[in-house]
């Protein structure tokens, strides 16, 4: 799930502040970036331009800890091009029409666009560029709350005593599902009325004042220099002058804002946690049943004419992709990808069987890197996901993954997907690599607070705060989440696949790994000033993807196999 940019009202509110082809490798001769703990902490904040393009940067060099993407295609990549890798995106949807993408969209050579035939006998009618297992829908439930609906007519009211042995594994997952609709509901419901009640204060206060300052787009210097006549107006300034410094200094943008987080809560309750939706009607198949396959078409860039909805999967293809000679927009991290779309994920939770067919699909049309920036904590088959996992595995294909962004320790908190779990630290398959998200402060807060996880359960950081990317209809926006950081890795991963096929799917996850950058810094974890921990515990390798390092130790293991 994304996150939102509104976190910083809420935090007022908790402190009381208001009132409620074949290719040519590159000769590396380059040495690995190391020690990067004499670097000097960077105490500017960064300009516009180093803020849309840190997760290029070169920590050594910018004092900003992002990739050394830059440094890579300058020092070694250079005029060398790696052979292209088809990369899946098993996401919301893509754009694929944008500006930025369209010429790095993957096209099924074998299939005749347009007339009604499976021209290459893989079970998907004019797949051009992947296919869209959602069909129309889009709205849908979380997996808690489906669950709940689910089994509710069958536990609803009756006592632990009367649960049979053979239902008693169904009954606690109904409970647990149970307290957690309840939970998100109850806090969804709460943080809405607060957002509520800080639009309606703030709201009346900036009426106020900028009748009396003459304009609505008042700067802080002529808000401190207002002087209130009475106490009304002394308040209405505190109010004001607390919000240009903590959340936005531009008043008419600070309520925009406060009309985002408005609308997402209301849209949760409408959609995420409404137990008379039924968002599966849609598409005409039984989500839980695998052998139904007959469901989807084409339109991978969803149903929406307006293609809101696929703003999530069009800002990671981009992190991947973006399109680097055509001089215009943003530059991906790799210059060799070509996108596979799979429309997978709905606003709310993905269905098990989208996700496992999704990366068969993928697997099937020659993806060498699958990108899945979502999760789950609830999950009704997780073993077609793990299957899926496995099946990737033999074919040799990569896995890059989200770690989730809710800031917790996936050592103690399951997650779906992941190729472990919390119980049982033996891997599934080696070709999966889970990613948290780094934050552009290099220092105590280099962790971002959302990110998740875990020494035994995330593998590898990369940049995940206030990421510019693509959006639909030739937009670009900064988005923030793990979802960011993992096709920041898949990036580097298309790249080593592209320079270094003999590699093995376990082999650049090992490098990707084994390559980052590390560092003896203690940071904050999940926002939370009072949860200090060493950097280098946080995850398996301890380190920060980097792409410099990458290709370096990608070519000395190549050169060694």
């Amino acid at each position: 799930m994304k996150i939102p940019f509104f976190r910083p009202f809420l935090s007022l509110l908790a402190a009381g502040i208001l009132t409620a082809c074949s290719s040519t490798s590159p000769k590396i001769v380059s040495t690995p970036i190391e020690n990067i703990d004499s670097i000097p902490l960077k105490v500017s904040d960064l300009s516009e331009t180093q803020l849309k393009g840190w997760g290029g940067a070169d920590l050594t060099r910018d004092t900003i800890p992002g990739m050394s993407v830059e440094k890579a295609y300058t020092e070694i990549i250079k005029n060398n091009k790696p052979s292209p890798v088809i990369v899946g995106v098993v996401d919301s949807g893509v754009d694929i029409a944008h500006e930025d993408l369209r010429s790095v969209i993957w096209t099924n050579a074998d299939e005749i666009p347009g007339n009604g035939k499976d021209d290459d006998n893989n079970g998907y009618v004019d797949d051009i560029h992947g296919w869209n297992f959602l069909g129309d829908a889009v709205e849908e439930n979380m997996e808690y709350t489906r669950i709940y609906k689910r089994l509710k007519p069958k536990y609803e009211g009756k006592p632990e005593s009367s649960i049979s042995t053979a239902d008693r594994e169904e009954y606690n997952l109904y409970l647990a599902a149970k307290a957690e609709y309840e939970k998100e509901y109850n806090e969804s419901v709460q943080t809405r009325d607060q957002y509520l009640q800080i639009k309606e204060q703030l709201t009346a206060a900036h009426n106020a004042v900028s009748a009396e300052l003459g304009t609505e787009d008042y700067t802080k210097e002529q808000l401190s220099d207002f002087k209130p006549e009475t106490q009304q107006m002394q308040q209405y300034k505190s109010i004001l002058t607390q919000i240009q410094y903590n959340v936005n200094e531009n008043i008419p943008e600070a309520l925009e804002e406060l009309d985002e987080a408005i609308e997402y809560y209301a849209g949760r309750l409408d959609t995420h946690f409404n137990m008379d939706l039924d968002g599966r009607a849609k598409t005409g198949d039984d989500p839980y049943d695998i052998t139904d396959r007959d469901y989807g078409n084409n339109e991978v860039d969803g149903p929406d004419p307006k293609k809101e909805d696929i703003k999530h999967g069009t800002h990671v293809a981009g992190i991947i992709a973006a399109d680097r000679s055509n001089n215009i927009g943003i530059k991906g991290v790799a210059n060799n990808a070509k996108i596979l779309v799979v429309r997978a994920v709905p606003d709310g939770d993905e269905y098990d069987k989208d996700i496992a067919l999704g990366i068969r699909y993928a697997v099937d049309n020659g993806a060498k890197v699958i990108n899945t920036s979502f999760g789950k904590y609830f999950s009704t088959n997780p073993e077609w996901v793990i299957d899926a996992i496995k099946y990737a595995a033999e074919k040799d294909v990569l896995i890059v993954n989200a770690a989730g962004n809710e800031g917790l320790n996936l050592d103690e908190k399951r997650v779906y997907p992941n190729d472990q779990d919390p119980q049982n630290s033996t891997e599934v398959a080696s070709n999966f690599l889970t990613v948290g998200a780094l934050n552009y402060e290099y220092g105590s807060g280099l962790v971002a607070d959302f990110s998740n996880y875990g020494k035994l359960n995330v593998d590898v950081f990369a940049p995940g705060t206030k990421i510019w990317s693509t959006t639909p209809n030739n937009k670009y926006e900064f988005l923030q989440g793990t979802s960011m950081a993992a096709p920041a890795v898949t990036g580097i991963a298309a790249i080593i696949r592209g320079y270094y096929p003999q590699l093995s799917a376990a082999q650049v996850k090992q490098i990707i790994m084994d390559s980052g950058l590390t560092t003896n810094a203690t940071v904050i974890v999940g926002g939370e000033r009072n949860n200090t921990q060493k950097f280098k515990e946080l995850s398996t390798s301890g380190k920060m993807a980097n792409l410099y390092n990458a290709l370096i130790l990608a070519d000395q293991t190549a050169k060694n196999k």
